[in-house]
């Protein structure tokens, strides 16, 4: 086991009515490392993280995190405590609360009990504003969460899980649904985010990937078919056939 892994799938399987959606799946994942997961439909993907937050159990094989924590013997809260986000491809923001309020809200989800009436502590009160500046909604802090954009509410549910100190966000399609602007803003904070987190993301817009991705995960039947930097998965003749198309024009294609 390396020292330098924050996440390995080992030997990972799981069935649905005899289908085998994991195939004795293995994948490892760095320190400090942004992560692009792609795929064909019915790939895996979705269960991968499935497996990874607790949602669903392995029918054999172990993940390890952080050097020695086992999650498939972990409850979904644990997951979460244990330094592990997930952000799913809808927003999942309180519309009527405040940009400032969600953040505060978020604080208490790591804790044993969630404490909305708590006052804020001041070093609580400074993370929440440098959390702010980072995802760029310093300025909005006091605006009603629900008036935000679809890039806003995007960017808000990521602040609102590196507020919890994650080592390790598991994005599902961050940038379904914005504009080329939005998503150029989206894959610029991946990155930052990446120099002191771990960030693994599910994503469909292959333009995004191969602009921002450097090492590219590619599942297909539940196993890895291809893991290498995006210039080499995209001249892969496996990767090609079952996912790109033998055309080879990946402009944006369904994973």
């Amino acid at each position: 086991m390396s020292g330098n892994h924050i996440l390995e799938v080992q030997n990972v399987t799981v069935s649905f009515d005899g289908f085998r959606v994991l195939d004795r799946l293995n994948f490892t994942m760095n320190y400090g490392e942004l992560r692009f997961l792609i795929g064909p439909n019915g790939a895996g993907k979705t269960t991968l993280l499935d497996i990874i937050t607790g949602k669903t159990k392995a029918h054999s094989g172990k993940v390890i995190f952080d050097g020695h924590l086992d999650l498939l013997h972990c409850a979904e809260h644990e997951v979460v405590r244990r330094g592990i986000g997930r952000k799913f491809q809808t927003p999942s923001v309180f519309p009527s609360l405040s940009v400032f309020e969600n953040l505060e809200t978020a604080l208490g989800f790591k804790t044993a009990t969630l404490r909305l009436t708590a006052p804020l502590k001041r070093d609580q009160r400074e993370k929440i504003m440098d959390t702010l500046e980072h995802i760029g909604l310093a300025a909005r802090a006091q605006t009603r969460a629900g008036t935000l954009s679809h890039g806003e509410k995007q960017w808000l549910e990521i602040g609102m899980l590196l507020v919890q100190d994650p080592k390790l966000l598991l994005l599902d399609e961050p940038v379904a649904g914005m504009t080329r602007r939005e998503r150029d803003r989206t894959g610029e904070l991946l990155q930052d985010i990446a120099r002191n987190r771990s960030v693994l993301v599910v994503e469909h817009d292959m333009v995004f990937v191969r602009q921002f991705g450097s090492i590219i995960t590619v599942l297909h039947m539940g196993k890895l078919l291809c893991e290498a930097p995006v210039e080499k998965v995209q001249n892969d003749p496996n990767v090609i056939q079952v996912y790109l198309g033998r055309s080879h024009k990946p402009a944006k294609v369904a994973v």
